[in-house]
């Protein structure tokens, strides 16, 4: 059968030659399934790597071990299916989670590692379900911050971000507490460094030791020490509020 002469002005095929009906797209949909706003994730044009079902999408999923002097830059190049994908990205970021730390800059290549493969993990929640696999996909498995090194990450981070404020806190409450009084009201003592030191000891009003009456804290009531007492005013104690009024007893 004769080939029927091509048309007046019909040139070599063009994806979008009206001739061919729906316009071909690179992403393999037409144009208009795609929702206004909203770019398609560019997909391989093969399958997944691991069980080569479709869709699939090209990206990278990167991990860090850290060995004190030693470390290790690992990766995982697609193209992934969304569940092989899924199931790659958090076992690799849960372990850099817990080995990632262990050197001097791994404790800055590791959080920029798993903030790298969050971009892998969007591409492949864009994807729809896997099918046409030759082998079964991966099992995504626990979402990454539900997995024990995640969540031994976290407790950290946790702990580190409160242990500061909490000490600052602590320290305001023992800053607090009162200072001690020194003797108690009425009850007679010695001084051991002669009023050099202020180290008043406790001495029973009848021994002949006893050297001073403690009679009131100056400034209780208003009131001042009486003409003759000696005003005893330690370092470790306010001045104004913990002031001694001393008596002698001899």
């Amino acid at each position: 059968m004769a080939t029927p002469p091509p048309q007046h002005g019909a040139g070599p095929y063009h994806p979008y030659s009206p001739q061919q009906g729906v316009p071909h797209s690179p992403y393999g949909v037409p144009p208009q399934a795609v929702p206004y706003g909203h770019q398609p994730v560019p997909q391989a044009p093969y399958g997944c790597r691991v069980c080569g079902a479709q869709p699939a999408v090209q990206a990278t999923v990167r991990g860090h071990q850290g060995m004190l002097v030693l470390m290790r830059f690992l990766r995982q190049e697609g193209p992934f299916c969304r569940d092989c994908g899924l199931a790659t990205y958090r076992r690799m970021s849960a372990d850099t989670l817990w080995q990632g730390w262990w050197g001097p800059l791994s404790v800055f290549i590791t959080p920029v590692t798993v903030l790298l493969n969050f971009g892998a993990r969007a591409r492949f929640l864009r994807l729809a379900p896997p099918v046409g696999g030759i082998l079964p996909s991966l099992s995504p498995g626990k979402p990454l911050w539900r997995r024990p090194p995640a969540l031994v990450f976290l407790a950290a981070t946790v702990l580190i971000a409160v242990t500061p404020p909490l000490l600052v806190l602590l320290g305001l409450m023992a800053g607090d507490d009162e200072p001690p009084t020194g003797p108690a009201i009425g009850t007679c003592v010695r001084d051991a460094d002669k009023l050099r030191n202020e180290k008043l000891v406790p001495e029973a009003c009848g021994s002949p030791l006893a050297k001073y009456l403690v009679t009131k804290q100056r400034g209780t009531g208003g009131a001042d020490c009486a003409d003759g007492d000696l005003i005893s005013v330690p370092d470790k104690w306010v001045e104004g509020a913990h002031s001694l009024c001393l008596t002698p007893v001899h």
